[in-house]
């Protein structure tokens, strides 16, 4: 059962107390089969790989909280987009944002470009760029909004709108923002991915990823892939991301919180340069963040004004709340460089044309008390 609110469906959409113990939490199934009463005669699971009660109420909850019919969860968020791309054929186009997550990048343009996928990549939050990229080859539009690491953000529902009128599938990766802060489906949507390590699992201890889908022929596709491919998460893991959702709404809002203190703390520090956070109204995209977004989220991305990879190499080493390391959305508080990262696969050059410069620094601002997160970059800049 879905209900109205995301608050009530992270503890209940989807999820019921066990048929034979009563437990109210869902039991991890950890088992690789299933006994059947004769040949094809089962209770609806016969292999781990294809079924597991742990998963399936991890699936159904994930979908209730897009606010749509069905949810596929693999074992990482590479597997959910390698899912996605392996619903394309060699000649196929798919037009991307130039300001995209480097391990996307890099399954693209390393892995699926080598089997005659044609991949486009273009500033998504230019509507007249887009349309000019999309041609009637073109048969996905990948969108990632916030995107990583630049926070810029991308008009869903223009999007959809170019997508479909060409035929296209459009898949918006919806990691940085969460089911909690907004719901590409609401947008037009085919396809929501997540990786689920981040915010919605949001305890730096599980590795998954999610797609969730409207129309049963696409969910009917992807779950061939998922079964056949076999990049699908154990039980143990389903059980800790269920267990995760059931406080993203008040994570949520304490990232919004703190992330919102500390992108106005570095907009007026005088050794920062600029600070790439949603929230400003000076920001290109902030009237459409408003309009797809319920808050604009814990990540801030910022340079330094020396404008110095030294100097950002400098305070990276000097912050010790804020831990530094690979990946986002937990509860504790993350620092990163995406060109030495989450960006090192994506070619200098390419980068630069696209804003990425070698001396930004990602925040993914996580719930500690707000005054400890200041001192900790106040010292860090301190050092600078």
């Amino acid at each position: 059962m879905r209900y109205k609110n995301i608050e009530t469906n992270v503890l209940h959409a989807g999820i019921e107390p066990d048929p034979t113990t009563g437990a109210i939490m869902t039991p991890i199934f950890q088992t690789s089969t299933y006994v059947q009463a004769a040949p094809g005669d089962h209770k609806g699971y016969e292999y781990g790989r294809t079924q597991n009660p742990t998963r399936d109420a991890l699936q159904n909850n994930l979908a209730a909280l897009e606010g749509m019919n069905y949810g596929l969860c693999f074992s990482t968020g590479m597997g959910a987009v390698d899912a996605c791309i392996k619903l394309l054929n060699p000649g196929d186009e798919v037009v991307s944002t130039n300001d995209l997550y480097g391990g996307s990048y890099r399954i693209f343009t390393k892995i699926f470009a080598n089997y005659g996928i044609v991949f486009k990549f273009v500033d998504m939050s230019d509507i007249a760029a887009v349309e000019a990229a999309v041609t009637p080859k073109t048969k996905m539009v990948w969108v990632e909004t916030p995107t990583n690491p630049l926070l810029r953000i991308i008009d869903i529902e223009a999007m959809c709108k170019i997508g479909h009128s060409v035929g296209a599938t459009v898949v918006v990766d919806n990691t940085f923002a969460s089911p909690y802060l907004q719901n590409p489906a609401d947008f037009g949507a085919d396809v929501v991915m997540h990786s689920a390590t981040k915010y919605i699992n949001g305890h730096s201890d599980v590795v998954m990823g999610v797609l969730c889908v409207n129309d049963e022929v696409l969910k009917d596709r992807l779950a061939f892939i998922q079964n056949s491919c076999g990049a699908t998460p154990g039980p143990m893991d389903s059980f800790l991301v269920l267990r995760g959702i059931k406080t993203l709404h008040i994570r949520m809002q304490r990232h919004c919180e703190n992330g919102k203190v500390i992108a106005n703390y570095l907009a007026n520090h005088p050794k920062v340069g600029e600070v790439y956070w949603p929230g400003f109204e000076s920001h290109k995209n902030h009237e459409v963040a408003k309009k797809q977004m319920k808050d604009f989220g814990g990540m801030i991305s910022f340079t330094l004004k020396s404008d110095s990879v030294d100097s950002a190499l400098t305070f990276l080493k000097s912050t010790k709340l804020f831990a530094l390391a690979e990946s986002l959305g937990g509860v504790e508080s993350l620092v990163g460089h995406p060109t030495t990262m989450t960006h090192a696969s994506i070619p200098k050059a390419e980068r630069e044309a696209n804003g990425l410069k070698d001396s930004l620094i990602r925040l993914s601002v996580g719930i500690e008390h707000i005054d400890d997160l200041i001192a900790d970059l106040d010292t860090a800049l301190s050092h600078v």
